[in-house]
């Protein structure tokens, strides 16, 4: 799987609602619903069957949504199939693979909830960082500075507070995953 991975829906004996994991050698043949698994998004291919040729893409970008409520149901005694359940922003996903292919599903879970315990967590820094900001101006405002006149000390502290929140900005906002995609998904 080496750096992602990609489910298709399997059209075999009417089960078109039940996924497969397929190599990257066989992404050419993924003729229905595709999801694919990157360090830097999600991609999904929704297509109506394996006889048409619409597709609709859509594109989830870690940078831009959030994964969370990332749930793994295994298959019981009977049943055919396991199902990755997981939300990206407030839209809820659900798919369903055969439970042959467990052992890829659960690596694709542990990334996924890694992914997404991340993101809450620089998302809570990123705005302890705003609120620290926010003070700071906050208490320079009340102490005042007698030495420099009032636009050259807004100019300074608006410059600093621009170059201090892309930097933190881009240490918490993350738009790749390439550790966690290594780490559970190249096997």
């Amino acid at each position: 799987m080496k750096g992602e991975q990609c489910l298709k829906a399997a059209d075999t004996l009417g089960l078109s609602n039940i996924g497969v994991v397929i190599t990257r050698e066989d992404y050419d043949k993924a003729d229905t619903d595709e999801y694919r698994f990157t360090n830097r998004a999600i991609i999904h291919v929704d297509g109506e069957s394996a006889m048409s040729k619409k597709r609709l893409l859509r594109r989830y970008d870690y940078l831009m949504h959030n994964i969370s409520n990332v749930f793994l149901e295994t298959a019981g005694t009977i049943d055919l199939n396991v199902e990755i359940k997981f939300t990206i922003d407030n839209a809820p996903l659900s798919i369903d693979i055969y439970k042959r292919f467990i052992d890829d599903i659960k690596d694709l879970y542990k990334a996924l909830h890694a992914m997404s315990y991340e993101q809450k967590q620089n998302a809570y820094k990123l705005e302890v960082v705003e609120k620290s900001l926010t003070g700071a101006f906050s208490s320079i405002g009340r102490i005042g500075n007698d030495n420099v006149s009032s636009s050259a000390s807004f100019e300074e502290s608006t410059c600093f507070a621009n170059n201090w929140m892309i930097a933190h900005k881009e240490k918490y906002k993350k738009g790749y995953f390439s550790h966690i995609v290594d780490l559970y998904m190249n096997n």
